[in-house]
């Protein structure tokens, strides 16, 4: 049924530093599976080596031509277009952007900047967005799950400066199309192929299908109940990572459709 499974991390495999039950084997089974396997985050708060280690260290075997980040394909947007950022991310990737000429800045990043956000920082964004800079979003994620407690992410952030300066931020990462386009294009399957297992409803599952995927929501991570009727389209929702593998692998789920 399917020849690409997209699996995204932080809910799905782990929450925090805290490796969810059944994942590590789930994993194994698709890496020794037929079928292609990415991993698709918009995590902005850790760096691609940091996030490739710390799956390393929790029991995952991926390789890094697996790993498709938002930041990544932030970057490499930046550099196609000589932009000069000013960064409203995390400490942790800034590195990521310091080698890249930030004099007199025209474009604005914001990722989850945790407390990097404050009022400076966002009215220096807003007065250059203001001033006709392009707005990037590292992903639009409204929220994620951290040691029992929903937090902030960059979305509520991203809409603020949309607001005040009336633009539209130029979104790269879930639930991008061109995002989503560019992991579909590292594979042999055609959209139609491929299941996205998340667990958020709107990056994650909406995301996916509106790219032409099928998706599988968990209810793990940032999971609340009756997420799956939030969107107008049919997905798979299952209890956690271990029986989205079994569907993906040829098992069966109920696949409702869902109701705004």
């Amino acid at each position: 049924m399917f020849k690409a499974v997209f699996v995204d991390l932080s809910g799905v495999l782990y929450e925090g530093k805290r490796v969810l039950p059944g994942a590590v084997a789930a994993v194994n089974r698709l890496q020794q599976s037929p079928l292609t396997v990415r991993f698709v985050t918009n995590t902005s708060r850790m760096n691609r080596g940091q996030i490739l280690h710390g799956l390393q260290e929790m029991g995952f075997s991926l390789e890094s031509r697996q790993l498709f980040t938002a930041p990544d394909a932030v970057k490499a947007l930046v550099e196609a277009n000589n932009w000069r950022p000013y960064c409203v991310v995390h400490s942790n990737i800034e590195a990521e952007f310091s080698a890249l000429d930030r004099q007199n800045p025209n474009v604005v990043i914001i990722g989850d900047a945790a407390e990097g956000f404050s009022y400076s920082s966002l009215d220096l964004a807003f007065q250059l967005c203001q001033a006709g800079a392009p707005l990037i979003g590292i992903g639009r994620n409204r929220y994620f799950k951290l040691d029992g407690s929903l937090h902030l992410d960059a979305g509520p952030f991203i809409y603020a400066i949309e607001y005040a300066a009336s633009i539209t931020a130029l979104i790269v990462g879930k639930p991008s199309p061109e995002f989503f386009a560019q992991v579909i294009a590292s594979t042999s399957a055609k959209a139609s192929e491929i299941l996205m297992i998340g667990d958020d409803i709107f990056g994650d599952i909406e995301g996916a299908i509106k790219a032409g995927m099928q998706g599988c929501l968990v209810k793990t991570g940032k999971y609340q109940r009756d997420d799956e009727r939030l969107i107008g389209e049919p997905c798979h929702c299952v209890a956690s990572i271990v029986e989205a593998v079994e569907l993906a692998l040829g098992g069966s789920s109920p696949k409702p459709v869902s109701h705004r």
